[in-house]
């Protein structure tokens, strides 16, 4: 083991002391754990979520049919991994929200273009900002699909 020692004023060395675990808090404080949207959508309310999902196309109910809180594993197994694919392909990604818990709003879908009925878009909201989001089609030959509106594909 090696001992390196310097000589300074206590003074000096007090002062550097409390600088650096002024700027250890600073970064703590001010620096976002995760990533906002790609696109920066900031979605506080009940009303910029659903302006949100219509300017992607989508019609939903002026309610959502469900508001939770989801905590996301430390680390992506099935069926995160899968469902993280997905969002990656929206150019969204779960791994910086590891460990972190996220509101989940399910607005129900009035227009989908291949459903009648038995859609519902879910948008994922870390921070005020969505960080993944995902529509899902129930019943007989159901799926999962990103929030591009399918006729813009």
């Amino acid at each position: 083991m090696f001992i390196v020692t310097a000589k300074a004023p206590k003074a000096r060395a007090l002062l550097l002391g409390a600088l650096a675990v002024l700027a250890v808090l600073a970064a703590v404080i001010l620096l976002p754990r995760g990533q906002a949207s790609e696109d920066g959508a900031r979605v506080e309310t009940n009303e910029q979520r659903i302006a949100y999902l219509n300017a992607l196309g989508w019609e939903v109910d002026a309610e959502p049919v469900e508001a939770l809180t989801v905590t996301l594993p430390d680390t992506l197994e099935e069926p995160y991994r899968s469902y993280n694919e997905l969002q990656r392909k929206q150019g969204f990604d779960l791994t910086p929200y590891l460990g972190e818990t996220l509101d989940r709003y399910t607005y129900r879908v009035t227009n989908h273009p291949a459903r009648a009925a038995g859609c519902q878009a879910d948008l994922y909201v870390y921070d005020g900002a969505v960080v993944a989001g995902d529509v899902i089609c129930t019943g007989a030959n159901g799926f999962i699909d990103t929030l591009e509106f399918p006729a813009n594909r």
